[in-house]
């Protein structure tokens, strides 16, 4: 078996290029829930269909993949959710291809299992640490029996994705198991499940059961897959018990009543709340540990200090500062009489609009919503600059004895990117930051588009005692700010204590808040002593709006015994899955923030433990993937960040070169003739070329003529493989021996172990063994456009393993150079500012600025902060762009 990676962002990408010879060489072998197949004598496989019907009932797409079944099961007890995904799907083509398994996860989620049955062959998982997996991984590889790697990345949503190349007839099976706590906001859990199968499914099923011993106040599940499956989902409720079932036929999924695609394409969100009585919470006993959930009501909203601070760079121009003026309208009429606010704009300069708190009166408020109308967003981006001023504004008040004692102070990010002007480097900003809060209040974080370093945002956030989340820049940008805001703006209580009986409770997750919102709940975990203890009794202190708060609760060791273990679908260890999920989470937010190397890796090593005990994928694990007689192995490893991890030529033509070790981009631009072609990638060491040949606008603008790449040449000498991509088609040559695509196609090249991907008008990938893997998108203009003609761009992962002779426009920064950037100054447009910049010897003025990535979104590309050289990278390259003219779209770049 041989297993190709993908590079895609934000995935886990499996791609297998060959099913092992045990796989090819079963006779009628019976999956579960598949008919039998039976091999025949020229080897093709045969399908019986007398019992399923797979050729008349199952709908194929044109590559005749048949989806025959798609089922998730969520069981939810007392907030934790463990939730399996599955797919059973056949080949139905007459040739080999490749199945797709593609699901995403909720971001949070621990991973716990992944199994893979292709035609009775089971793969199965195991967690490892991970230097010890990638060892393992390492000897199999060496002995020929490494199956390949997979990839994962943290988004909002992360993505699962499988792709196995399988002979004509195979039937495979995908399962996916993932356990996550259902977290309250705006008074409401909210599971949400994500159905995104592709295609029709000959039979779907949503099933989801919920155990809340506390009991349910309601059980809803709002229609947002579309008033396409209107009454389709059933709702049983009982006591302490529901079961939400939806089960559309494959005529209900159908866009329309001819469509033969599907109408599934969206989340599935399940939403309840439970009873609550007690104002000092619910305790849960059961095996040995506790989980207290706290989130008391009626309770009067304590005054809060707030501060907007508000990115109005140029990045933030059209429909992103459209929303979010729209949304600061909205929010501001929210703010209570008690509450003292203000607000601060910022680009490459700070702006505030009132450089103390004040009161919000119906006046103050209506000035403020005026003010934020006259903003028009342009310059650069200094975060650093307008967070410090944030906190200075707060701690001055706070001195001057301004802040009511029993009010929350709390600041709130909106920005869409990374600094561009003032301090740059991340880590600084969050030192700073972090210094000047002082833990006394919080900072939440919008971050607006795909491009925004989220990380970044997640990171700040949580060392201030606050959250981050990410909103899409789009129509809905207003609706997710006012949803973020209503989950912060209610402080019910401050200087929260949770206090046990330390004789029988052990290993608390926290024990201490520093605020809690209307809304929301407070989850305390922890083991104890129920051999010698008949009830616990917690107590909790806590400051309210008008009084010092103390709650007391008292419960039963024994009384959750008896319901649990009657019911079937109840997870019994569910108390002990949540203190291990809680645990790790804190661990993870504390090692983030730890003074000193020493207490870090302390730290690491409990994460790495409780990992390995608890069977879960963290970011010190891996997940290693093994068939029965584990001699074929996956590797499930984590990435680097897939925003910088790419050195790329686009549009006419921009190269952006990513630099792993300084983790900066540099970026240059070259203007060369119309027909030239240009070397890429020159690796005698490989037999590794890429070559480019540019063609021209149809008319020149401005009294310049821009160039783009027309053709794209990849030649694998040691292979004898060439392949040829130009703007209709996509050919592969062997000597005489020649195929090809069209990019109206989606479909598969295999040939001497190098795979040729092709996405119906999007994308080509060209994926070398396990060394190497390059993406060409495909960029299409309107036919009759008097100047603009379709084009290619290159993306090549700074993973790819050249060798050391590698050279080229691109091939000789695969051994990274030295850079030095100091003396950044204004530049003649505020968004821009230089830099000199050291590098081989030369001294260069560099410009920040912007470039475009397109492998997320091809029409208008994610930002990608860079570095400019000047003079078609002169300095930066070595010697003169010309030199890297070569005669032939094959050819290799002679040596000077």
């Amino acid at each position: 078996m041989v297993l190709y990676l993908i590079s895609e962002v934000g995935s886990f990408d499996l791609v297998i290029d060959e099913i092992p010879d045990e796989v090819e060489n079963l006779i009628d072998v019976e999956i579960d829930g598949f008919p039998p197949v039976s091999k025949t004598r020229n080897g093709r496989y045969q399908r019986s269909t007398s019992d399923w019907g797979y050729v008349e009932d199952l709908v194929e797409d044109d590559d005749k993949i048949g989806l025959y079944s798609y089922k998730v099961q969520s069981t939810i007890t007392s907030r934790l959710a463990n939730t399996m995904i599955q797919a059973k799907m056949v080949n139905n083509a007459k040739r080999s291809q490749h199945i797709v398994f593609d699901v995403q996860v909720p971001k949070g989620a621990f991973i716990d299992n992944f199994t893979m049955d292709v035609n009775g062959i089971t793969f199965t998982s195991s967690i490892r640490e991970k230097s010890e997996a990638r060892r393992m991984y390492s000897q199999a590889k060496a002995k020929g029996k490494a199956a390949g790697i997979v990839r994962s990345n943290a988004l909002d949503m992360e993505n699962f994705k499988t792709e196995v190349n399988v002979p004509p007839g195979t039937r495979i099976q995908f399962e996916l198991h993932y356990q996550e706590m259902i977290r309250r906001k705006l008074s409401s859990y909210e599971h949400v499940i994500s159905m995104r199968p592709g295609r029709l499914a000959k039979h779907m099923e949503v099933d989801v059961r919920i155990i809340e011993p506390q009991g349910l106040r309601y059980v809803h599940v709002p229609n947002s897959l579309g008033d396409h499956f209107d009454g389709i989902t059933t709702i049983s409720k009982g006591e302490k018990k529901a079961h939400v079932s939806f089960k559309p036929t494959m005529a209900q999924q159908r866009k329309c009543p001819t469509c033969s695609s599907t109408a599934v394409d969206g989340n599935f969100v399940v939403q309840y709340d439970v009873n609550r009585e007690k104002t000092g919470g619910e305790l849960e006993i059961f095996n040995g540990y506790f989980i207290h959930f706290f989130a008391p009501e009626n309770l009067d909203p304590l005054p809060k200090n707030i501060l907007f601070v508000i990115d109005v760079s140029g990045s933030m121009w059209g429909l992103k500062m459209k929303q979010t003026i729209e949304a600061m309208k909205a929010i501001l009429s929210e703010l209570r009489a008690a509450d003292q606010f203000s607000l601060i704009d910022f680009n490459h300069n700070v702006r505030c609009w009132r450089d103390n708190l004040v009161s919000a009166t119906p006046a103050q408020v209506e000035d403020a919503k005026k003010y934020i109308q006259t903003i028009h967003p342009n310059g650069g981006t200094n975060i650093n600059e307008a967070l410090l001023r944030a906190t200075f504004i707060l701690n001055e008040a706070q001195n001057l004895g301004m802040l009511d004692p029993n009010s929350v102070s709390m600041i709130v990010l909106v920005s869409d990117g990374d600094p561009t002007v003032g301090e740059l480097k991340l880590t600084t900003i969050q030192k700073n930051v972090k210094q000047s809060i002082k833990d006394e209040f919080s900072l939440f974080c919008l971050g607006i588009g795909f491009d925004v370093d989220y990380d970044f945002l997640q990171r700040i956030a949580t060392d201030n005692r606050g959250m981050a989340q990410r909103i899409f820049g789009n129509q809905e940008t207003s609706a997710q700010m006012k949803k973020f805001y209503n989950q912060v703006s209610t402080p019910l209580l401050k200087k929260i204590q949770f206090n046990y009986p330390q004789e029988s409770v052990s290993d608390v997750t926290q024990s201490s808040f520093h605020n809690y919102f209307g809304g929301s709940e407070i989850v305390v975990a922890g083991k104890v002593d129920t051999e010698n203890l008949q009830h616990l009794e917690s107590i909790v202190t806590a400051t309210a709006a008008n009084a010092e708060l103390v709650m007391e609760t008292l419960r039963d060791v024994e009384e959750l015994d008896g319901f649990m273990k009657k019911d079937k679908y109840a997870d019994p260890e569910f108390t002990k899955k949540l203190w291990a999920y809680l645990t790790v989470n804190q661990m993870l937010a504390e090692r983030n923030t730890a003074p000193t190397a020493a207490l870090k890796r302390n730290i690491t090593k409990s994460i790495l433990q409780m990992s390995l005990d608890h069977h879960i994928v963290t970011p010190f694990t891996a997940m290693l993937i093994e068939n029965s007689e584990k001699d074929e192995i996956m590797l499930a490893d984590q990435p680097k960040d897939p925003r910088r991890g790419c050195c790329s030529v686009d549009n006419d033509p921009h190269f952006i070169i990513y630099l792993p070790k300084s983790q900066r981009n540099i970026c240059f631009n070259i203007n060369s003739e119309p027909g030239d072609i240009l070397n890429l990638v020159s690796d005698p060491g490989t037999g590794v070329v890429v070559n480019g040949q540019l063609i021209g606008a149809k008319k020149a603008e401005n009294k310049k003529l821009n160039t783009y790449f027309g053709k794209i040449g990849f030649y694998f000498k040691t292979k004898g493989l060439k392949v040829e991509i130009n703007t209709e088609t996509i050919t592969l040559k062997d000597g005489s021996y020649s195929i090809a695509l069209t990019w109206s196609d989606t479909g598969h090249i295999i040939r001497k172990q190098l795979l040729i991907s092709v996405k119906k008008e999007s994308n080509v990938t060209i994926t070398v063994g396990e060394e190497m893997s390059f993406m060409v998108l495909l960029h299409r203009v309107w036919k009759n456009h008097p100047v603009n003609v379709d084009f290619l761009g290159i993306y090549i992962p700074p993973e790819n393993q050249l060798s050391p002779e590698a050279h080229g426009l691109i091939g000789q920064f695969a051994s990274e150079p030295e850079v030095y950037i100091h003396h950044q100054r204004p530049g003649q447009i505020p968004e821009k500012p230089q830099a000199t910049m050291e590098v081989k010897g030369n001294k260069l003025t560099v410009t920040r600025g912007l470039q475009k990535d397109y492998r997320t979104d091809r029409v208008f590309g994610t930002n990608v902060q860079c570095w400019f050289v000047h003079n078609s990278g002169k300095g930066f390259i070595d010697g003169h762009y010309k030199d890297y003219l070569v005669p032939h779209l094959y050819s290799f770049l002679k040596k000077p």
